[in-house]
């Protein structure tokens, strides 16, 4: 096992990043398709239409091919939150990191390597809302690659984003995963992080039941934390 160590970003970084993120939130995919199969709902149609067929039409082999068509329906769905979104961040935040992160005051954008090779990565940046009287710092992209879990990288990121918005003065740490992510959810849930709400991607992540979870790690004060 190689060891790894945490550093900002730099613009070499940029393409290792991009396949990243995009490799680890297509990763989900099968998962989003295997909870939308489960579905009450989506077995009703699924069982209903193409029994319907037969019973109207009295034809198994327009039922089988019905059948084949909803599945694949139903597979491009599973997948259209995800890659909708991985779509919405190479195009926005992603596509100039240092630009969106390194220069934006308050920010930060960490990379985990490892023989030259970006393992792991993190960003994190400022909540832009007047109505919130707290100092908030919103924890964005963290992701490990397969190859490389179970080392503790991924904890070892949001831990140096924490220690990071103590040095910056923030109030908290805020995050939103969506509820499939059962790894990241447990990271979470284990360092402390406190759910506050959810909420949904679009109209098919709503329609899927896929919400996103909302998390709160409120931060001590800095004479807290000395004391």
């Amino acid at each position: 096992m190689a060891p790894y160590h945490i550093r900002q970003y730099q613009e070499r970084d940029h393409k290792q990043v991009l396949d990243l993120f995009s490799r680890g939130m297509e990763e989900h995919i099968p998962t989003s398709f295997h909870h939308a199969l489960t579905l009450p709902r989506t077995l009703l149609v699924l069982l209903g239409v193409p029994i319907a067929l037969v019973l109207v039409y009295g034809s198994w082999l327009l039922a089988i091919m019905c059948g084949f068509l909803l599945l694949l329906l139903l597979w491009f769905l599973a997948r259209q939150p995800l890659k909708k979104f991985v779509a919405i961040c190479l195009h926005t935040d992603l596509a100039d990191i240092t630009k969106s992160y390194l220069r934006e005051l308050g920010s930060c954008f960490l990379v985990a390597e490892t023989e030259d090779q970006v393992v792991g990565m993190a960003a994190a940046r400022p909540v832009k809302d007047p109505s919130l009287n707290r100092k908030q710092l919103q924890l964005l992209h963290l992701s490990v690659s397969s190859q490389h879990r179970g080392q503790g990288i991924g904890k070892a990121l949001v831990r140096t984003v924490l220690q990071f918005a103590r040095d910056q003065g923030y109030s908290d740490v805020v995050l939103r995963t969506t509820v499939l992510m059962h790894d990241a959810v447990a990271l979470y849930e284990g360092m402390g992080f406190q759910k506050t709400g959810k909420s949904f991607f679009n109209t098919i992540a709503k329609l899927l039941t896929v919400p996103s979870i909302h998390f709160r790690l409120p931060l001590p004060l800095a004479r807290e934390h000395e004391l």
